[in-house]
């Protein structure tokens, strides 16, 4: 029995979420079923982590074991033909049977994408947030700069998480912006539910003008969903890379 890394990339536009569902099209599901078919068993895949619906991700990574005499070299060409248009294969490689995609990863990047031209780019509608209202992006960075480090962040993480420690590590928030189109790049040691698009619809809030860069130090300390309730919509969303 082998076990197989396979990093792929998703458009979520159609997908109810990365995790298999009994009602709704799924990541997952469409993996597994498209796995199954190429080695001839059931296969079930284990990823780096779920993104919700509408989330996409350029480097999703999943494990799974499987007996197969397939060379690698032609695996990944193998594995597309069976996967979605909205599912592509990038690399298959052989790793230690004690490599875990969820528990090994050592830190993850999400990248937020803003569409902040005054009428939105048809071309990045299913990727990006259209925000009309011209963004400070000095101001956005000055409140980036609160939530590096390690910290509680209840006050950014979904009311419905029932995860119990809510203490994470994020290494840097990097927002870079280039002819109206503004990225949130954030990296960290992992991320609560909803955890970045409240971050990033906080920074948006920030660039209006609505919200003052250290209200978000005095959110973080408060330690209270309630503080913070935007949320960013998910189409903006996009898991950027996974390291281990």
């Amino acid at each position: 029995m082998q076990r197989i890394r396979l990093i792929f990339s998703y458009e979520g536009t159609d997908f109810y979420g990365y995790q298999i569902q009994p009602n709704g099209r799924t990541v997952q599901a469409e993996l597994d079923k498209a796995l199954t078919a190429v080695f001839n068993t059931e296969v079930r895949t284990t990823a780096s982590g779920r993104t919700d619906r509408g989330v996409h991700a350029i480097h999703q990574v999943a494990h799974f074991d499987v007996q197969t005499t397939v060379p690698l070299e032609k695996m990944v060409k193998v594995i597309n033909s069976k996967l979605p248009n909205d599912i592509v294969a990038h690399l298959v490689e052989t790793v230690a049977s004690d490599f875990h995609a969820r528990y090994n990863v050592k830190e993850k990047t999400y990248c937020y994408m803003i569409d902040n031209h005054q009428t939105a780019n048809i071309f990045n509608k299913r990727f990006s947030n259209h925000v009309e209202k011209k963004l400070n992006t000095r101001r956005m960075r000055e409140a980036a700069e609160y939530l590096v480090g390690t910290h509680d962040f209840t006050s950014f993480c979904s009311h419905k998480s029932d995860v119990e420690d809510k203490v994470r590590t994020i290494y840097t928030i990097d927002i870079r912006s280039t002819k109206g189109l503004i990225k949130i790049f954030v990296t960290g040691n992992g991320f609560l539910y909803n955890m970045v698009r409240i971050i990033a619809g906080a920074l948006i809030e920030v660039g209006k003008g609505r919200l003052a860069p250290d209200d978000l130090k005095d959110m973080l300390s408060a330690k209270d969903r309630t503080r913070c309730p935007i949320t960013a919509p998910a189409h903006g969303l996009t898991l950027w890379n996974v390291k281990y």
